[in-house]
């Protein structure tokens, strides 16, 4: 006798639950790819509204720190990923010990959190990187300018650094001590980088499955107001070698830190042509959210597959060129965009509003991606939108 509806229901193995540890924008538009796959997606955050709740996702609150919340979390799903690369060591290798699926590893975030490590590996893997040194002190910084780097420096917090915060160029022993001396300052904090005369800044997201298969997506100039990317071009106005080599080299980036799921790598595009890496992101990133609109598998798509352990998706572009325009925010105020209606008004523009309660200054609050024959088509777009939203104290009344 055939089976009943309801029966085959009953059936049928259970959907797969993604879960993500963070509930910001990136979880948001994660989570947005993960439903169009058939995934059910858990969302842990410590905030009681965030960006991801909007979407009909299961929430759980609680320190993602601690790794008894992270194990609890867990038991509801069948792989964990996260949102941010913040999320303490530790509490991710007791996940793991657990015997959870854990997506990228905590070996790979633990690795990646500490930027001097970053470096130290990339450099191992005889991959182009400005000079570098570990330093303990101010005397040890000022020695860095007398054994060759020279001034100005760069003094680069070794964690928890982000848009530009917890970076200092430093041109003088005073400017060191001054550094030095800010909150959270003191020795094993920093390091010190050669300053990198750079022509622009590039960068190039690449996924990465669980197989070591992976796909990178074409390389973009990233464009920055006060340290916080403003506006990505995309494919990058360099010639294709440039190009290329840049696709390599974040290639074997992700390779040498053992990358699963979508991976962001910034460069420097130096003023003789060479190429040296900047930073990674160990996940997906805002120089890639132009491949929502433009290309055949978005950066999402291409970390739910890579996390899941399914096929990845063409990085393809559909069109000559987009471009991504970051909706910043003016001050402290109101999460509102004011001027959306005006914005969605200008044919070809695709706005992107996060939800968040509350603007700060330079707070990524949105963007917006226009796609065109050109670059200059693209981006007239994108920035005609963009100009038309605010976010803030100077939001118009």
């Amino acid at each position: 006798m055939e089976a009943s509806t309801a029966q085959r229901r009953r059936a049928a193995p259970p959907t797969a639950v993604l879960g993500i540890v963070g509930g910001g924008q990136l979880a948001k538009m994660t989570a947005q790819a993960a439903t169009r796959l058939g995934l059910e997606v858990a969302v842990l955050e410590r905030a009681r509204e965030f960006p991801a709740q909007a979407l009909d996702t299961r929430s759980s609150f609680g320190d993602w720190n601690d790794a008894a919340t992270l194990i609890e979390f867990a038991r509801g799903v069948d792989v964990v990923t996260l949102e941010n690369e913040f999320v303490d060591a530790r509490a991710l290798h007791a996940l793991e010990a657990a015997g959870h699926a854990l997506y990228p590893t905590a070996a790979m975030i633990e690795l990646v959190q500490d930027k001097l490590r970053q470096k130290e590996v990339l450099r191992a893997a005889g991959l182009p990187v400005a000079d570098f040194r570990r330093v303990e002190s101010p005397a040890e910084v000022a020695a860095c300018a007398q054994d060759g780097f020279g001034w100005p420096m760069v003094l680069k917090k070794r964690r928890n650094a982000y848009d530009g915060k917890g970076n200092a160029t430093v041109r003088t022993p005073a400017d060191v001590e001054r550094a030095w001396k800010e909150p959270g300052g003191g020795p094993g904090v920093f390091y010190v980088e050669r300053f990198v005369p750079f022509e622009r800044e590039l960068a190039v997201m690449v996924a990465r499955g669980r197989d070591g298969a992976s796909v990178s997506y074409p390389t973009v100039e990233t464009i920055n107001r006060e340290h916080v990317c403003r506006v990505v071009l995309a494919p990058a106005p360099v010639d294709s070698r440039a190009a290329d080599e840049a696709q390599q080299l974040a290639r074997a980036a992700a390779q040498s830190v053992g990358a699963v799921g979508s991976f962001g790598v910034e460069l420097f595009h130096l003023r003789d042509g060479s190429l040296a890496i900047n930073e990674l992101a160990p996940r997906v990133h805002n120089t890639g959210h132009y491949t929502i609109e433009a290309c055949d598998s978005s950066q999402f798509d291409n970390h739910v597959r890579a996390v899941m352990g399914w096929p990845l998706g063409s990085p393809r572009m559909q069109v000559p060129a987009a471009c991504m325009v970051n909706l910043l925010g003016a001050g402290a105020g109101s999460g509102e965009p004011l001027g959306l209606v005006n914005a969605l008004a200008v044919p070809g523009a695709h706005v992107h509003v996060y939800g968040k309660l509350s603007s700060s200054r330079g707070r990524k609050m949105g963007h917006v991606t226009a796609l065109g024959a050109s670059l200059e088509s693209a981006r007239a777009t994108a920035e005609r939108a963009a100009d038309l939203i605010r976010f803030g104290e100077d939001s118009p009344s």
